[in-house]
């Protein structure tokens, strides 16, 4: 009996300790498929872009439930760099979506930032011309166009705090510094809706 328990004890820890690694490396892991974004901000792109003060673009997916926390930092940044920057949250939609599948509590935070404009991607445009493939893609372009930072605000999947990302903008822009700086982007991918749902159905 004391040997059933005994192994019983082991292969309870052995469980645990497995998901335990499992949830800790989904979190700390980067959103795969990197890609680099334009060094210059596109003429082609509908967003307006400001010749007056640098233009901050934020990339999201209003279902992924990792944004939450990217939204929240960024209205942290905002508050630190509140007038110095063109800011704009760009939500990714599918053409054939009605607009309420858009319009969640990450759209709602995002649009009560102030100094923040929210719009809609259709069928995620925007996010393909500036090579964005994971919610919560951060970019900075200068007043000249050329990009100062790209990648996440938040130092792992859905958690909040001081990270990089955050630090680096807010240096770029008080400091007015001629540098461009990558981190990590950690969220949902704008496109695979599969593994949105797997991401989804996993946080309930």
């Amino acid at each position: 009996m004391k040997v059933i328990l005994i192994l019983s004890a082991i292969l309870w820890l052995i469980v645990v300790g497995g998901g335990l690694h499992y949830v800790y490396s989904y979190e700390n892991k980067p959103a795969l498929g990197k890609t680099s974004p334009p060094q210059t901000f596109p003429v082609e792109s509908n967003i307006i872009f400001n010749s007056r003060q640098p233009t901050l673009l934020f990339f999201a997916h209003p279902q992924c439930p990792c944004t939450r926390a990217g939204i929240n930092e960024l209205a942290r940044l905002m508050a630190m760099i509140q007038g110095r920057v063109s800011a704009r949250v760009i939500f990714f939609k599918p053409a054939d979506a009605e607009q309420k599948w858009a319009e969640t509590d990450s759209w709602k935070n995002a649009a009560a930032i102030p100094g923040v404009q929210v719009s809609v991607d259709e069928d995620g445009r925007e996010a393909k011309r500036f090579n964005a493939e994971t919610s919560g893609t951060t970019l900075l372009y200068d007043a000249n166009g050329r990009l100062r930072f790209h990648g996440g605000i938040t130092a792992s999947r859905g958690h909040e705090g001081d990270n990089a990302g955050r630090s680096a903008i807010t240096e770029i822009v008080t400091r007015d510094l001629g540098i461009t700086v990558e981190t990590s982007a950690f969220g949902c991918s704008l496109f695979d809706n599969k593994t949105l749902q797997k991401v989804i159905e996993g946080t309930n």
